[in-house]
């Protein structure tokens, strides 16, 4: 990676695979060309050993799901139009953790409203709001119908 590239300001995504999420993907993409920024896209895959059935690590793993979501994630966002810098970033773990720590570096983090899981008549799931009190960038959060 030359000094350019890492020098570059980055704008990080935050997606789940939900409609929401996608949204933000796009929007992110239209900032980051604005901007001058390049696009990470993470996915974290969050798995409790405690609620899952056992399941061969052959057939499902919680890396696997991560790096399949985020796959759709940006086919759906992109299709053929992936940006040429776009970084795809799958973990594993506690979305919240994970996301406020890739925003550290970044110019923005961007999410939307609401993930797949809770209640969708709250203004703000739990993990958007954390991320906006907790983050190491501005937090963009992107509400469903919102112009992109």
């Amino acid at each position: 990676m030359s000094n350019g590239e890492q020098d570059r300001k980055r704008i990080v995504v935050g997606v789940d695979g939900s409609r929401l999420s996608i949204e933000a993907l796009w929007k992110a993409r239209r900032l980051a060309a604005v901007l001058g920024c390049s696009l990470e896209v993470v996915t974290v895959w969050e798995y409790s050993i405690s609620l899952a059935p056992p399941v061969p690590s052959d057939v499902w793993s919680p890396q696997t799901q991560a790096e399949r979501t985020l796959k759709e994630a940006v086919g759906e966002a992109f299709g053929e139009d992936i940006p040429p810098d776009l970084k795809q970033t799958p973990l594993v773990g506690l979305p919240v953790e994970l996301l406020i720590e890739a925003s550290r570096g970044a110019e923005m983090l961007v999410v939307g409203n609401r993930g797949r899981g809770g209640f969708a008549g709250l203004l703000l799931g739990s993990v958007s709001s954390t991320l906006a009190a907790h983050a190491h960038c501005p937090v963009l959060i992107v509400h469903r119908g919102e112009s992109a």
